[in-house]
């Protein structure tokens, strides 16, 4: 049976919405505009668990419960997880988003918005695995990234029909040429092209970090060795500085490879440098951006750690397909296991050095100048 409502007239409707939304704006505008009952100095944001958060195959959210460790279950409304975790001894905060840029912009809306933390200070560390590109450096890698690039908003062109004298398919959404000048906005009405954290940040975290030694297996040789031509591939794994194109299409292959290395150029004026590449970045970004902007978060308190599971194209001899085919699940990435440790490992010194040393970096965000 249909429900019946009674039925007013548009100007008792009209005068009751109004007088609702006054009574709403007035108990807003009366209430604490933050009652958090949960302080955080960190929020460390992972964006898949494959299946339990502790004692089976890890995601990028286990290895920080197991190890941080996060004990304490949150329930966690309006995420894909549906619980966070908590250690209250050094006030950090663990989150799993889900991937992909939607799954990780409502996550973070979400924890934004809860009631349960007030987040204006507190540090935002995202720590996930990535391709990686063989001219920046191997499989195994922990990254820090200076900035990110979209790499998901364009326009593009089949490439049986692209132009001769064209080097990809891609160009600006704003434009219709792949070196569109002068460059567009890098904010529009068009989209979000590109974001760069706080430059001292950055660097800081870096430099405490540089020296951490990550595991460097036979399997990580061998895989390695078959990049003959790319010196910086055939490294051991390091941590490194370098930027991150988010992107929710899995893409692979040499001329996606040289796509990317183009397109983080030309949104950088020449000043970037492609290492990784991820799905979630741009969404973690838009939303604390707009956080920001109402002043529930600090966007210079936000550092992204990207460690290198995969090549992001096939070595000499093999094909794109070849090789998206024998890393068609997270699983079978070539070093999926070791850049899951890669990012605690680096993401975890970051984290206890902020929430250990609170009296220091509280009021002063790291890098800044003591005045």
């Amino acid at each position: 049976m249909p429900l019946r409502f009674p039925r007013l007239s548009l100007s008792r409707r009209l005068s009751g919405a109004v007088a609702g939304l006054a009574l709403a704006w007035g108990l807003a505008a009366s209430a604490p505009a933050y009652a958090a009952q949960i302080p955080v100095r960190v929020v460390v944001v992972t964006t898949f668990e494959i299946g339990k958060d502790t004692g089976d195959m890890p995601g990028e959210f286990q290895t920080w419960v197991e190890k941080l460790p996060l004990k304490q279950v949150l329930p966690a409304p309006g995420t894909w997880h549906g619980v966070m975790r908590y250690n209250p001894g050094l006030q950090v905060l663990g989150i799993a988003s889900g991937e992909g840029p939607e799954h990780m912009a409502s996550a973070i809306t979400a924890l934004v918005l809860d009631p349960r933390f007030d987040l204006r200070h507190a540090y935002f560390v995202l720590a996930g695995i990535a391709g990686i590109d063989p001219n920046f450096g191997p499989v195994g890698a922990a990254v820090w990234a200076p900035r990110v690039i979209n790499g998901g908003l364009a326009h593009a062109i089949d490439a049986r029909e692209i132009p001769p004298d064209w080097p990809d398919g891609y160009t600006p959404v704003q434009g219709s040429t792949p070196d569109e000048r002068p460059v567009p906005p890098l904010h529009s009405l068009s989209g979000d092209m590109a974001y760069t954290f706080n430059p001292a940040l950055v660097r800081w975290a870096y430099d405490l970090t540089r020296q951490v030694a990550l595991p460097d297996t036979p399997a990580l040789q061998a895989i390695r060795a078959r990049y003959a031509g790319y010196p910086r591939a055939q490294k051991p794994p390091a941590v490194l500085l370098g930027d991150t194109l988010s992107s929710e299409t899995f893409w692979v292959g040499a001329r996606m490879n040289r796509w990317a290395e183009r397109w983080v150029a030309y949104w950088t004026a020449g000043q970037g440098v492609f290492a990784t590449t991820a799905e979630e970045d741009v969404g973690f970004m838009q939303a604390l951006t707009l956080q920001a902007q109402a002043g529930r978060v600090d966007p210079d308190r936000v550092l992204v750690l990207r460690t290198a599971s995969n090549f992001d194209m096939p070595p000499p001899g093999q094909t794109a397909a070849a090789l998206l085919k024998s890393e068609a699940s997270e699983g079978g990435y070539s070093g999926y296991l070791p850049s899951i440790d890669a990012a605690y490992r680096v993401g975890s010194v970051v984290v206890r050095e902020l929430a250990l040393h609170w009296d220091r970096y509280g009021a002063r965000t790291p890098g800044t100048p003591v005045k």
